[in-house]
């Protein structure tokens, strides 16, 4: 690579262009920065330390489960990858589609967001939770009944939003279906089924 010196219209070589830098260390950490290169380290070495591993208690289910873990682990991670819960769906892996929303102490989060650490001692309830037995939850027998659902991918996370809605709402105006879920994607977009879904599940628990 040529450089030309602007007062003596030359071409100035790379060596010649380092070399105007200075010399020493100080020269040899500008030039480096200039030109991309890096240096060796100087001195002592610094490891990097791995992360260390935390025992929790984790309630699914109404399950408890002792499991050690490290801080980086999400709760996703743990109930499909440790646990074996897979109802819970891994999609986007980064909260914008809501198919692996769980309840955590009754309230709706993604679960590839939220730390494990941060349910350490919480109750967690997947889709694999509700029903009871061979009795599916009303909310899962009104998705079969409405057709709340095409592919299926996204409709774990829908029931377990759409769980949380009627327990707030038990009487949910369409205002109050369609916020509940604003969180959760449906790439077939069968949004009219599934909403129509959770006003027939809310019906049945009337009467319940």
């Amino acid at each position: 690579m040529e450089r030309l010196d602007p007062k003596k219209k030359k071409p100035v070589s790379r060596r010649d262009f380092l070399k105007g830098l200075g010399g020493g260390a100080a020269g040899a950490a500008i030039a480096a920065r200039v030109v991309g290169q890096t240096q060796p380290a100087q001195g002592n070495e610094f490891p990097v330390k791995t992360f260390s591993k935390k025992a929790i208690t984790l309630m699914v289910n109404q399950k408890k489960y002792a499991l050690e873990v490290e801080p980086r682990t999400t709760l996703l991670e743990a109930l499909r990858d440790r646990l074996g819960l897979t109802g819970t769906k891994r999609v986007c892996n980064k909260g914008e589609c809501g198919a692996c929303t769980v309840l955590l102490d009754g309230e709706p989060v993604y679960s590839c967001m939220t730390p494990v650490l941060r349910a350490d001692g919480h109750e967690v309830t997947t889709i694999e939770g509700l029903a009871d037995g061979d009795k599916l939850h009303p909310v899962q027998a009104a998705f079969i009944e409405k057709d709340g659902y095409q592919c299926g991918f996204c409709t774990p996370g829908f029931i377990m939003s759409s769980v949380a809605i009627l327990k707030a709402h038990p009487a949910p105006t369409p205002e109050d279906i369609r916020a509940g879920l604003s969180g959760n994607l449906c790439r077939c977009g069968n949004y009219a089924k599934i909403y129509e879904a959770v006003a027939s599940a809310s019906e049945k628990m009337k009467k319940a």
